[in-house]
C-alpha cells in the first residue's frame, strides 16, 4: 500500500514539476512576443489556461516571475560554462576566459533583448523580492570569475586579495555596459563592446598599469602661493 502510494506521489510530484516547466516557457513566449511589460493575462492566455491555474503552481505573480528568473538564469550559467569550457584558470592569461564570458552574456541579451528587459524591470513584483534571484545569479558568477582572477594572480605571484572586488566588480560593470548597450537598441557591434571592457581591465590584469591609491595623498593640502605686489 504503502509502495503505491509513495509511487502514486512521486509521479504527482513531477507531473507538477512538467506543468511548471510548461507554464514557464508559455511566459518566456509570451514575454518575447508582448514584451518585457507583460502581464497575467497575457501570460495565462499563451499557456491556454486560466490566471487560476497559474497561481496554482507558482502562488503568486512574484512566485511565476522568480522560477522565469531561475529557467533565464540556468540558461546564462550554461552559456558561460560553454564558453569556457576545457580552459585552465590556472594556466592561461585571465582575458581569455573574461573576453568569452563576457560575450556569452552579450550575446543572450542581444538574442534575447525582451527577455533581459523582463528578468530586470520586474514587472510582475510589486516589492521586494526574498532571496533575489538577479543578486543571486550575480554572485554566482562573480565567484566563478573571482577564481579565475585569483588564480592568475597567484601564477604571476601578486597579491590575490583583490580578486574578489575585481571579480564582483566586474560582472557588475559588464552588467551595466549591457544596460547602456541595450538602451542604445544596440548601436555597436557585440564584439566591439566586448573590446570596450576587456580594453579597460587588460591593463590591471596584465599588471602594466597605475595600481596603488594612496588615501593620504588625497588629503593633502597645498598651501596657495602668493605673489606681493611690490611698488616701484
Amino acid at each position: 500500500m504503502s509502495t503505491r502510494t509513495d509511487g502514486r506521489d512521486t509521479r504527482w510530484a513531477q507531473h507538477r514539476a512538467q506543468r511548471r516547466r510548461e507554464l514557464v516557457e508559455a511566459a518566456l513566449r509570451a514575454i518575447r512576443h508582448h514584451g518585457p511589460g507583460v502581464g497575467m493575462d497575457e501570460i495565462s492566455a499563451e499557456a491556454g489556461t486560466s490566471k487560476t491555474v497559474v497561481y496554482r503552481h507558482f502562488r503568486d505573480r512574484t512566485g511565476l516571475y522568480a522560477a522565469v528568473v531561475e529557467s533565464v538564469d540556468q540558461r546564462i550559467l550554461d552559456s558561460l560554462h560553454a564558453a569556457t569550457a576545457g580552459r585552465d584558470p590556472a594556466s592561461e592569461h585571465p582575458l581569455a576566459m573574461v573576453g568569452p564570458m563576457v560575450d556569452a552574456f552579450l550575446q543572450l541579451v542581444e538574442k534575447d533583448p525582451e527577455i533581459y528587459r523582463f528578468v530586470v524591470n520586474r514587472p510582475l513584483v510589486d516589492g521586494p523580492v526574498e532571496d533575489d534571484p538577479v543578486a543571486g545569479l550575480a554572485d554566482r558568477i562573480g565567484a566563478q570569475v573571482s577564481r579565475a582572477l585569483k588564480a592568475h594572480l597567484e601564477r604571476q605571484g601578486r597579491d590575490a586579495s583583490c580578486a574578489p572586488t575585481w571579480g564582483h566588480g566586474l560582472v557588475g560593470f559588464v552588467r551595466a555596459a549591457a544596460d547602456q548597450w541595450l538602451s542604445s537598441d544596440m548601436a555597436r557591434p557585440r564584439s566591439a563592446v566586448v573590446a570596450d571592457v576587456t580594453t579597460l581591465f587588460a591593463p590591471a590584469l596584465a599588471a602594466t598599469g597605475t595600481t596603488a591609491y594612496d588615501p593620504a595623498a588625497t588629503h593633502t593640502t597645498h598651501a596657495p602661493t602668493h605673489t606681493e605686489d611690490t611698488d616701484s
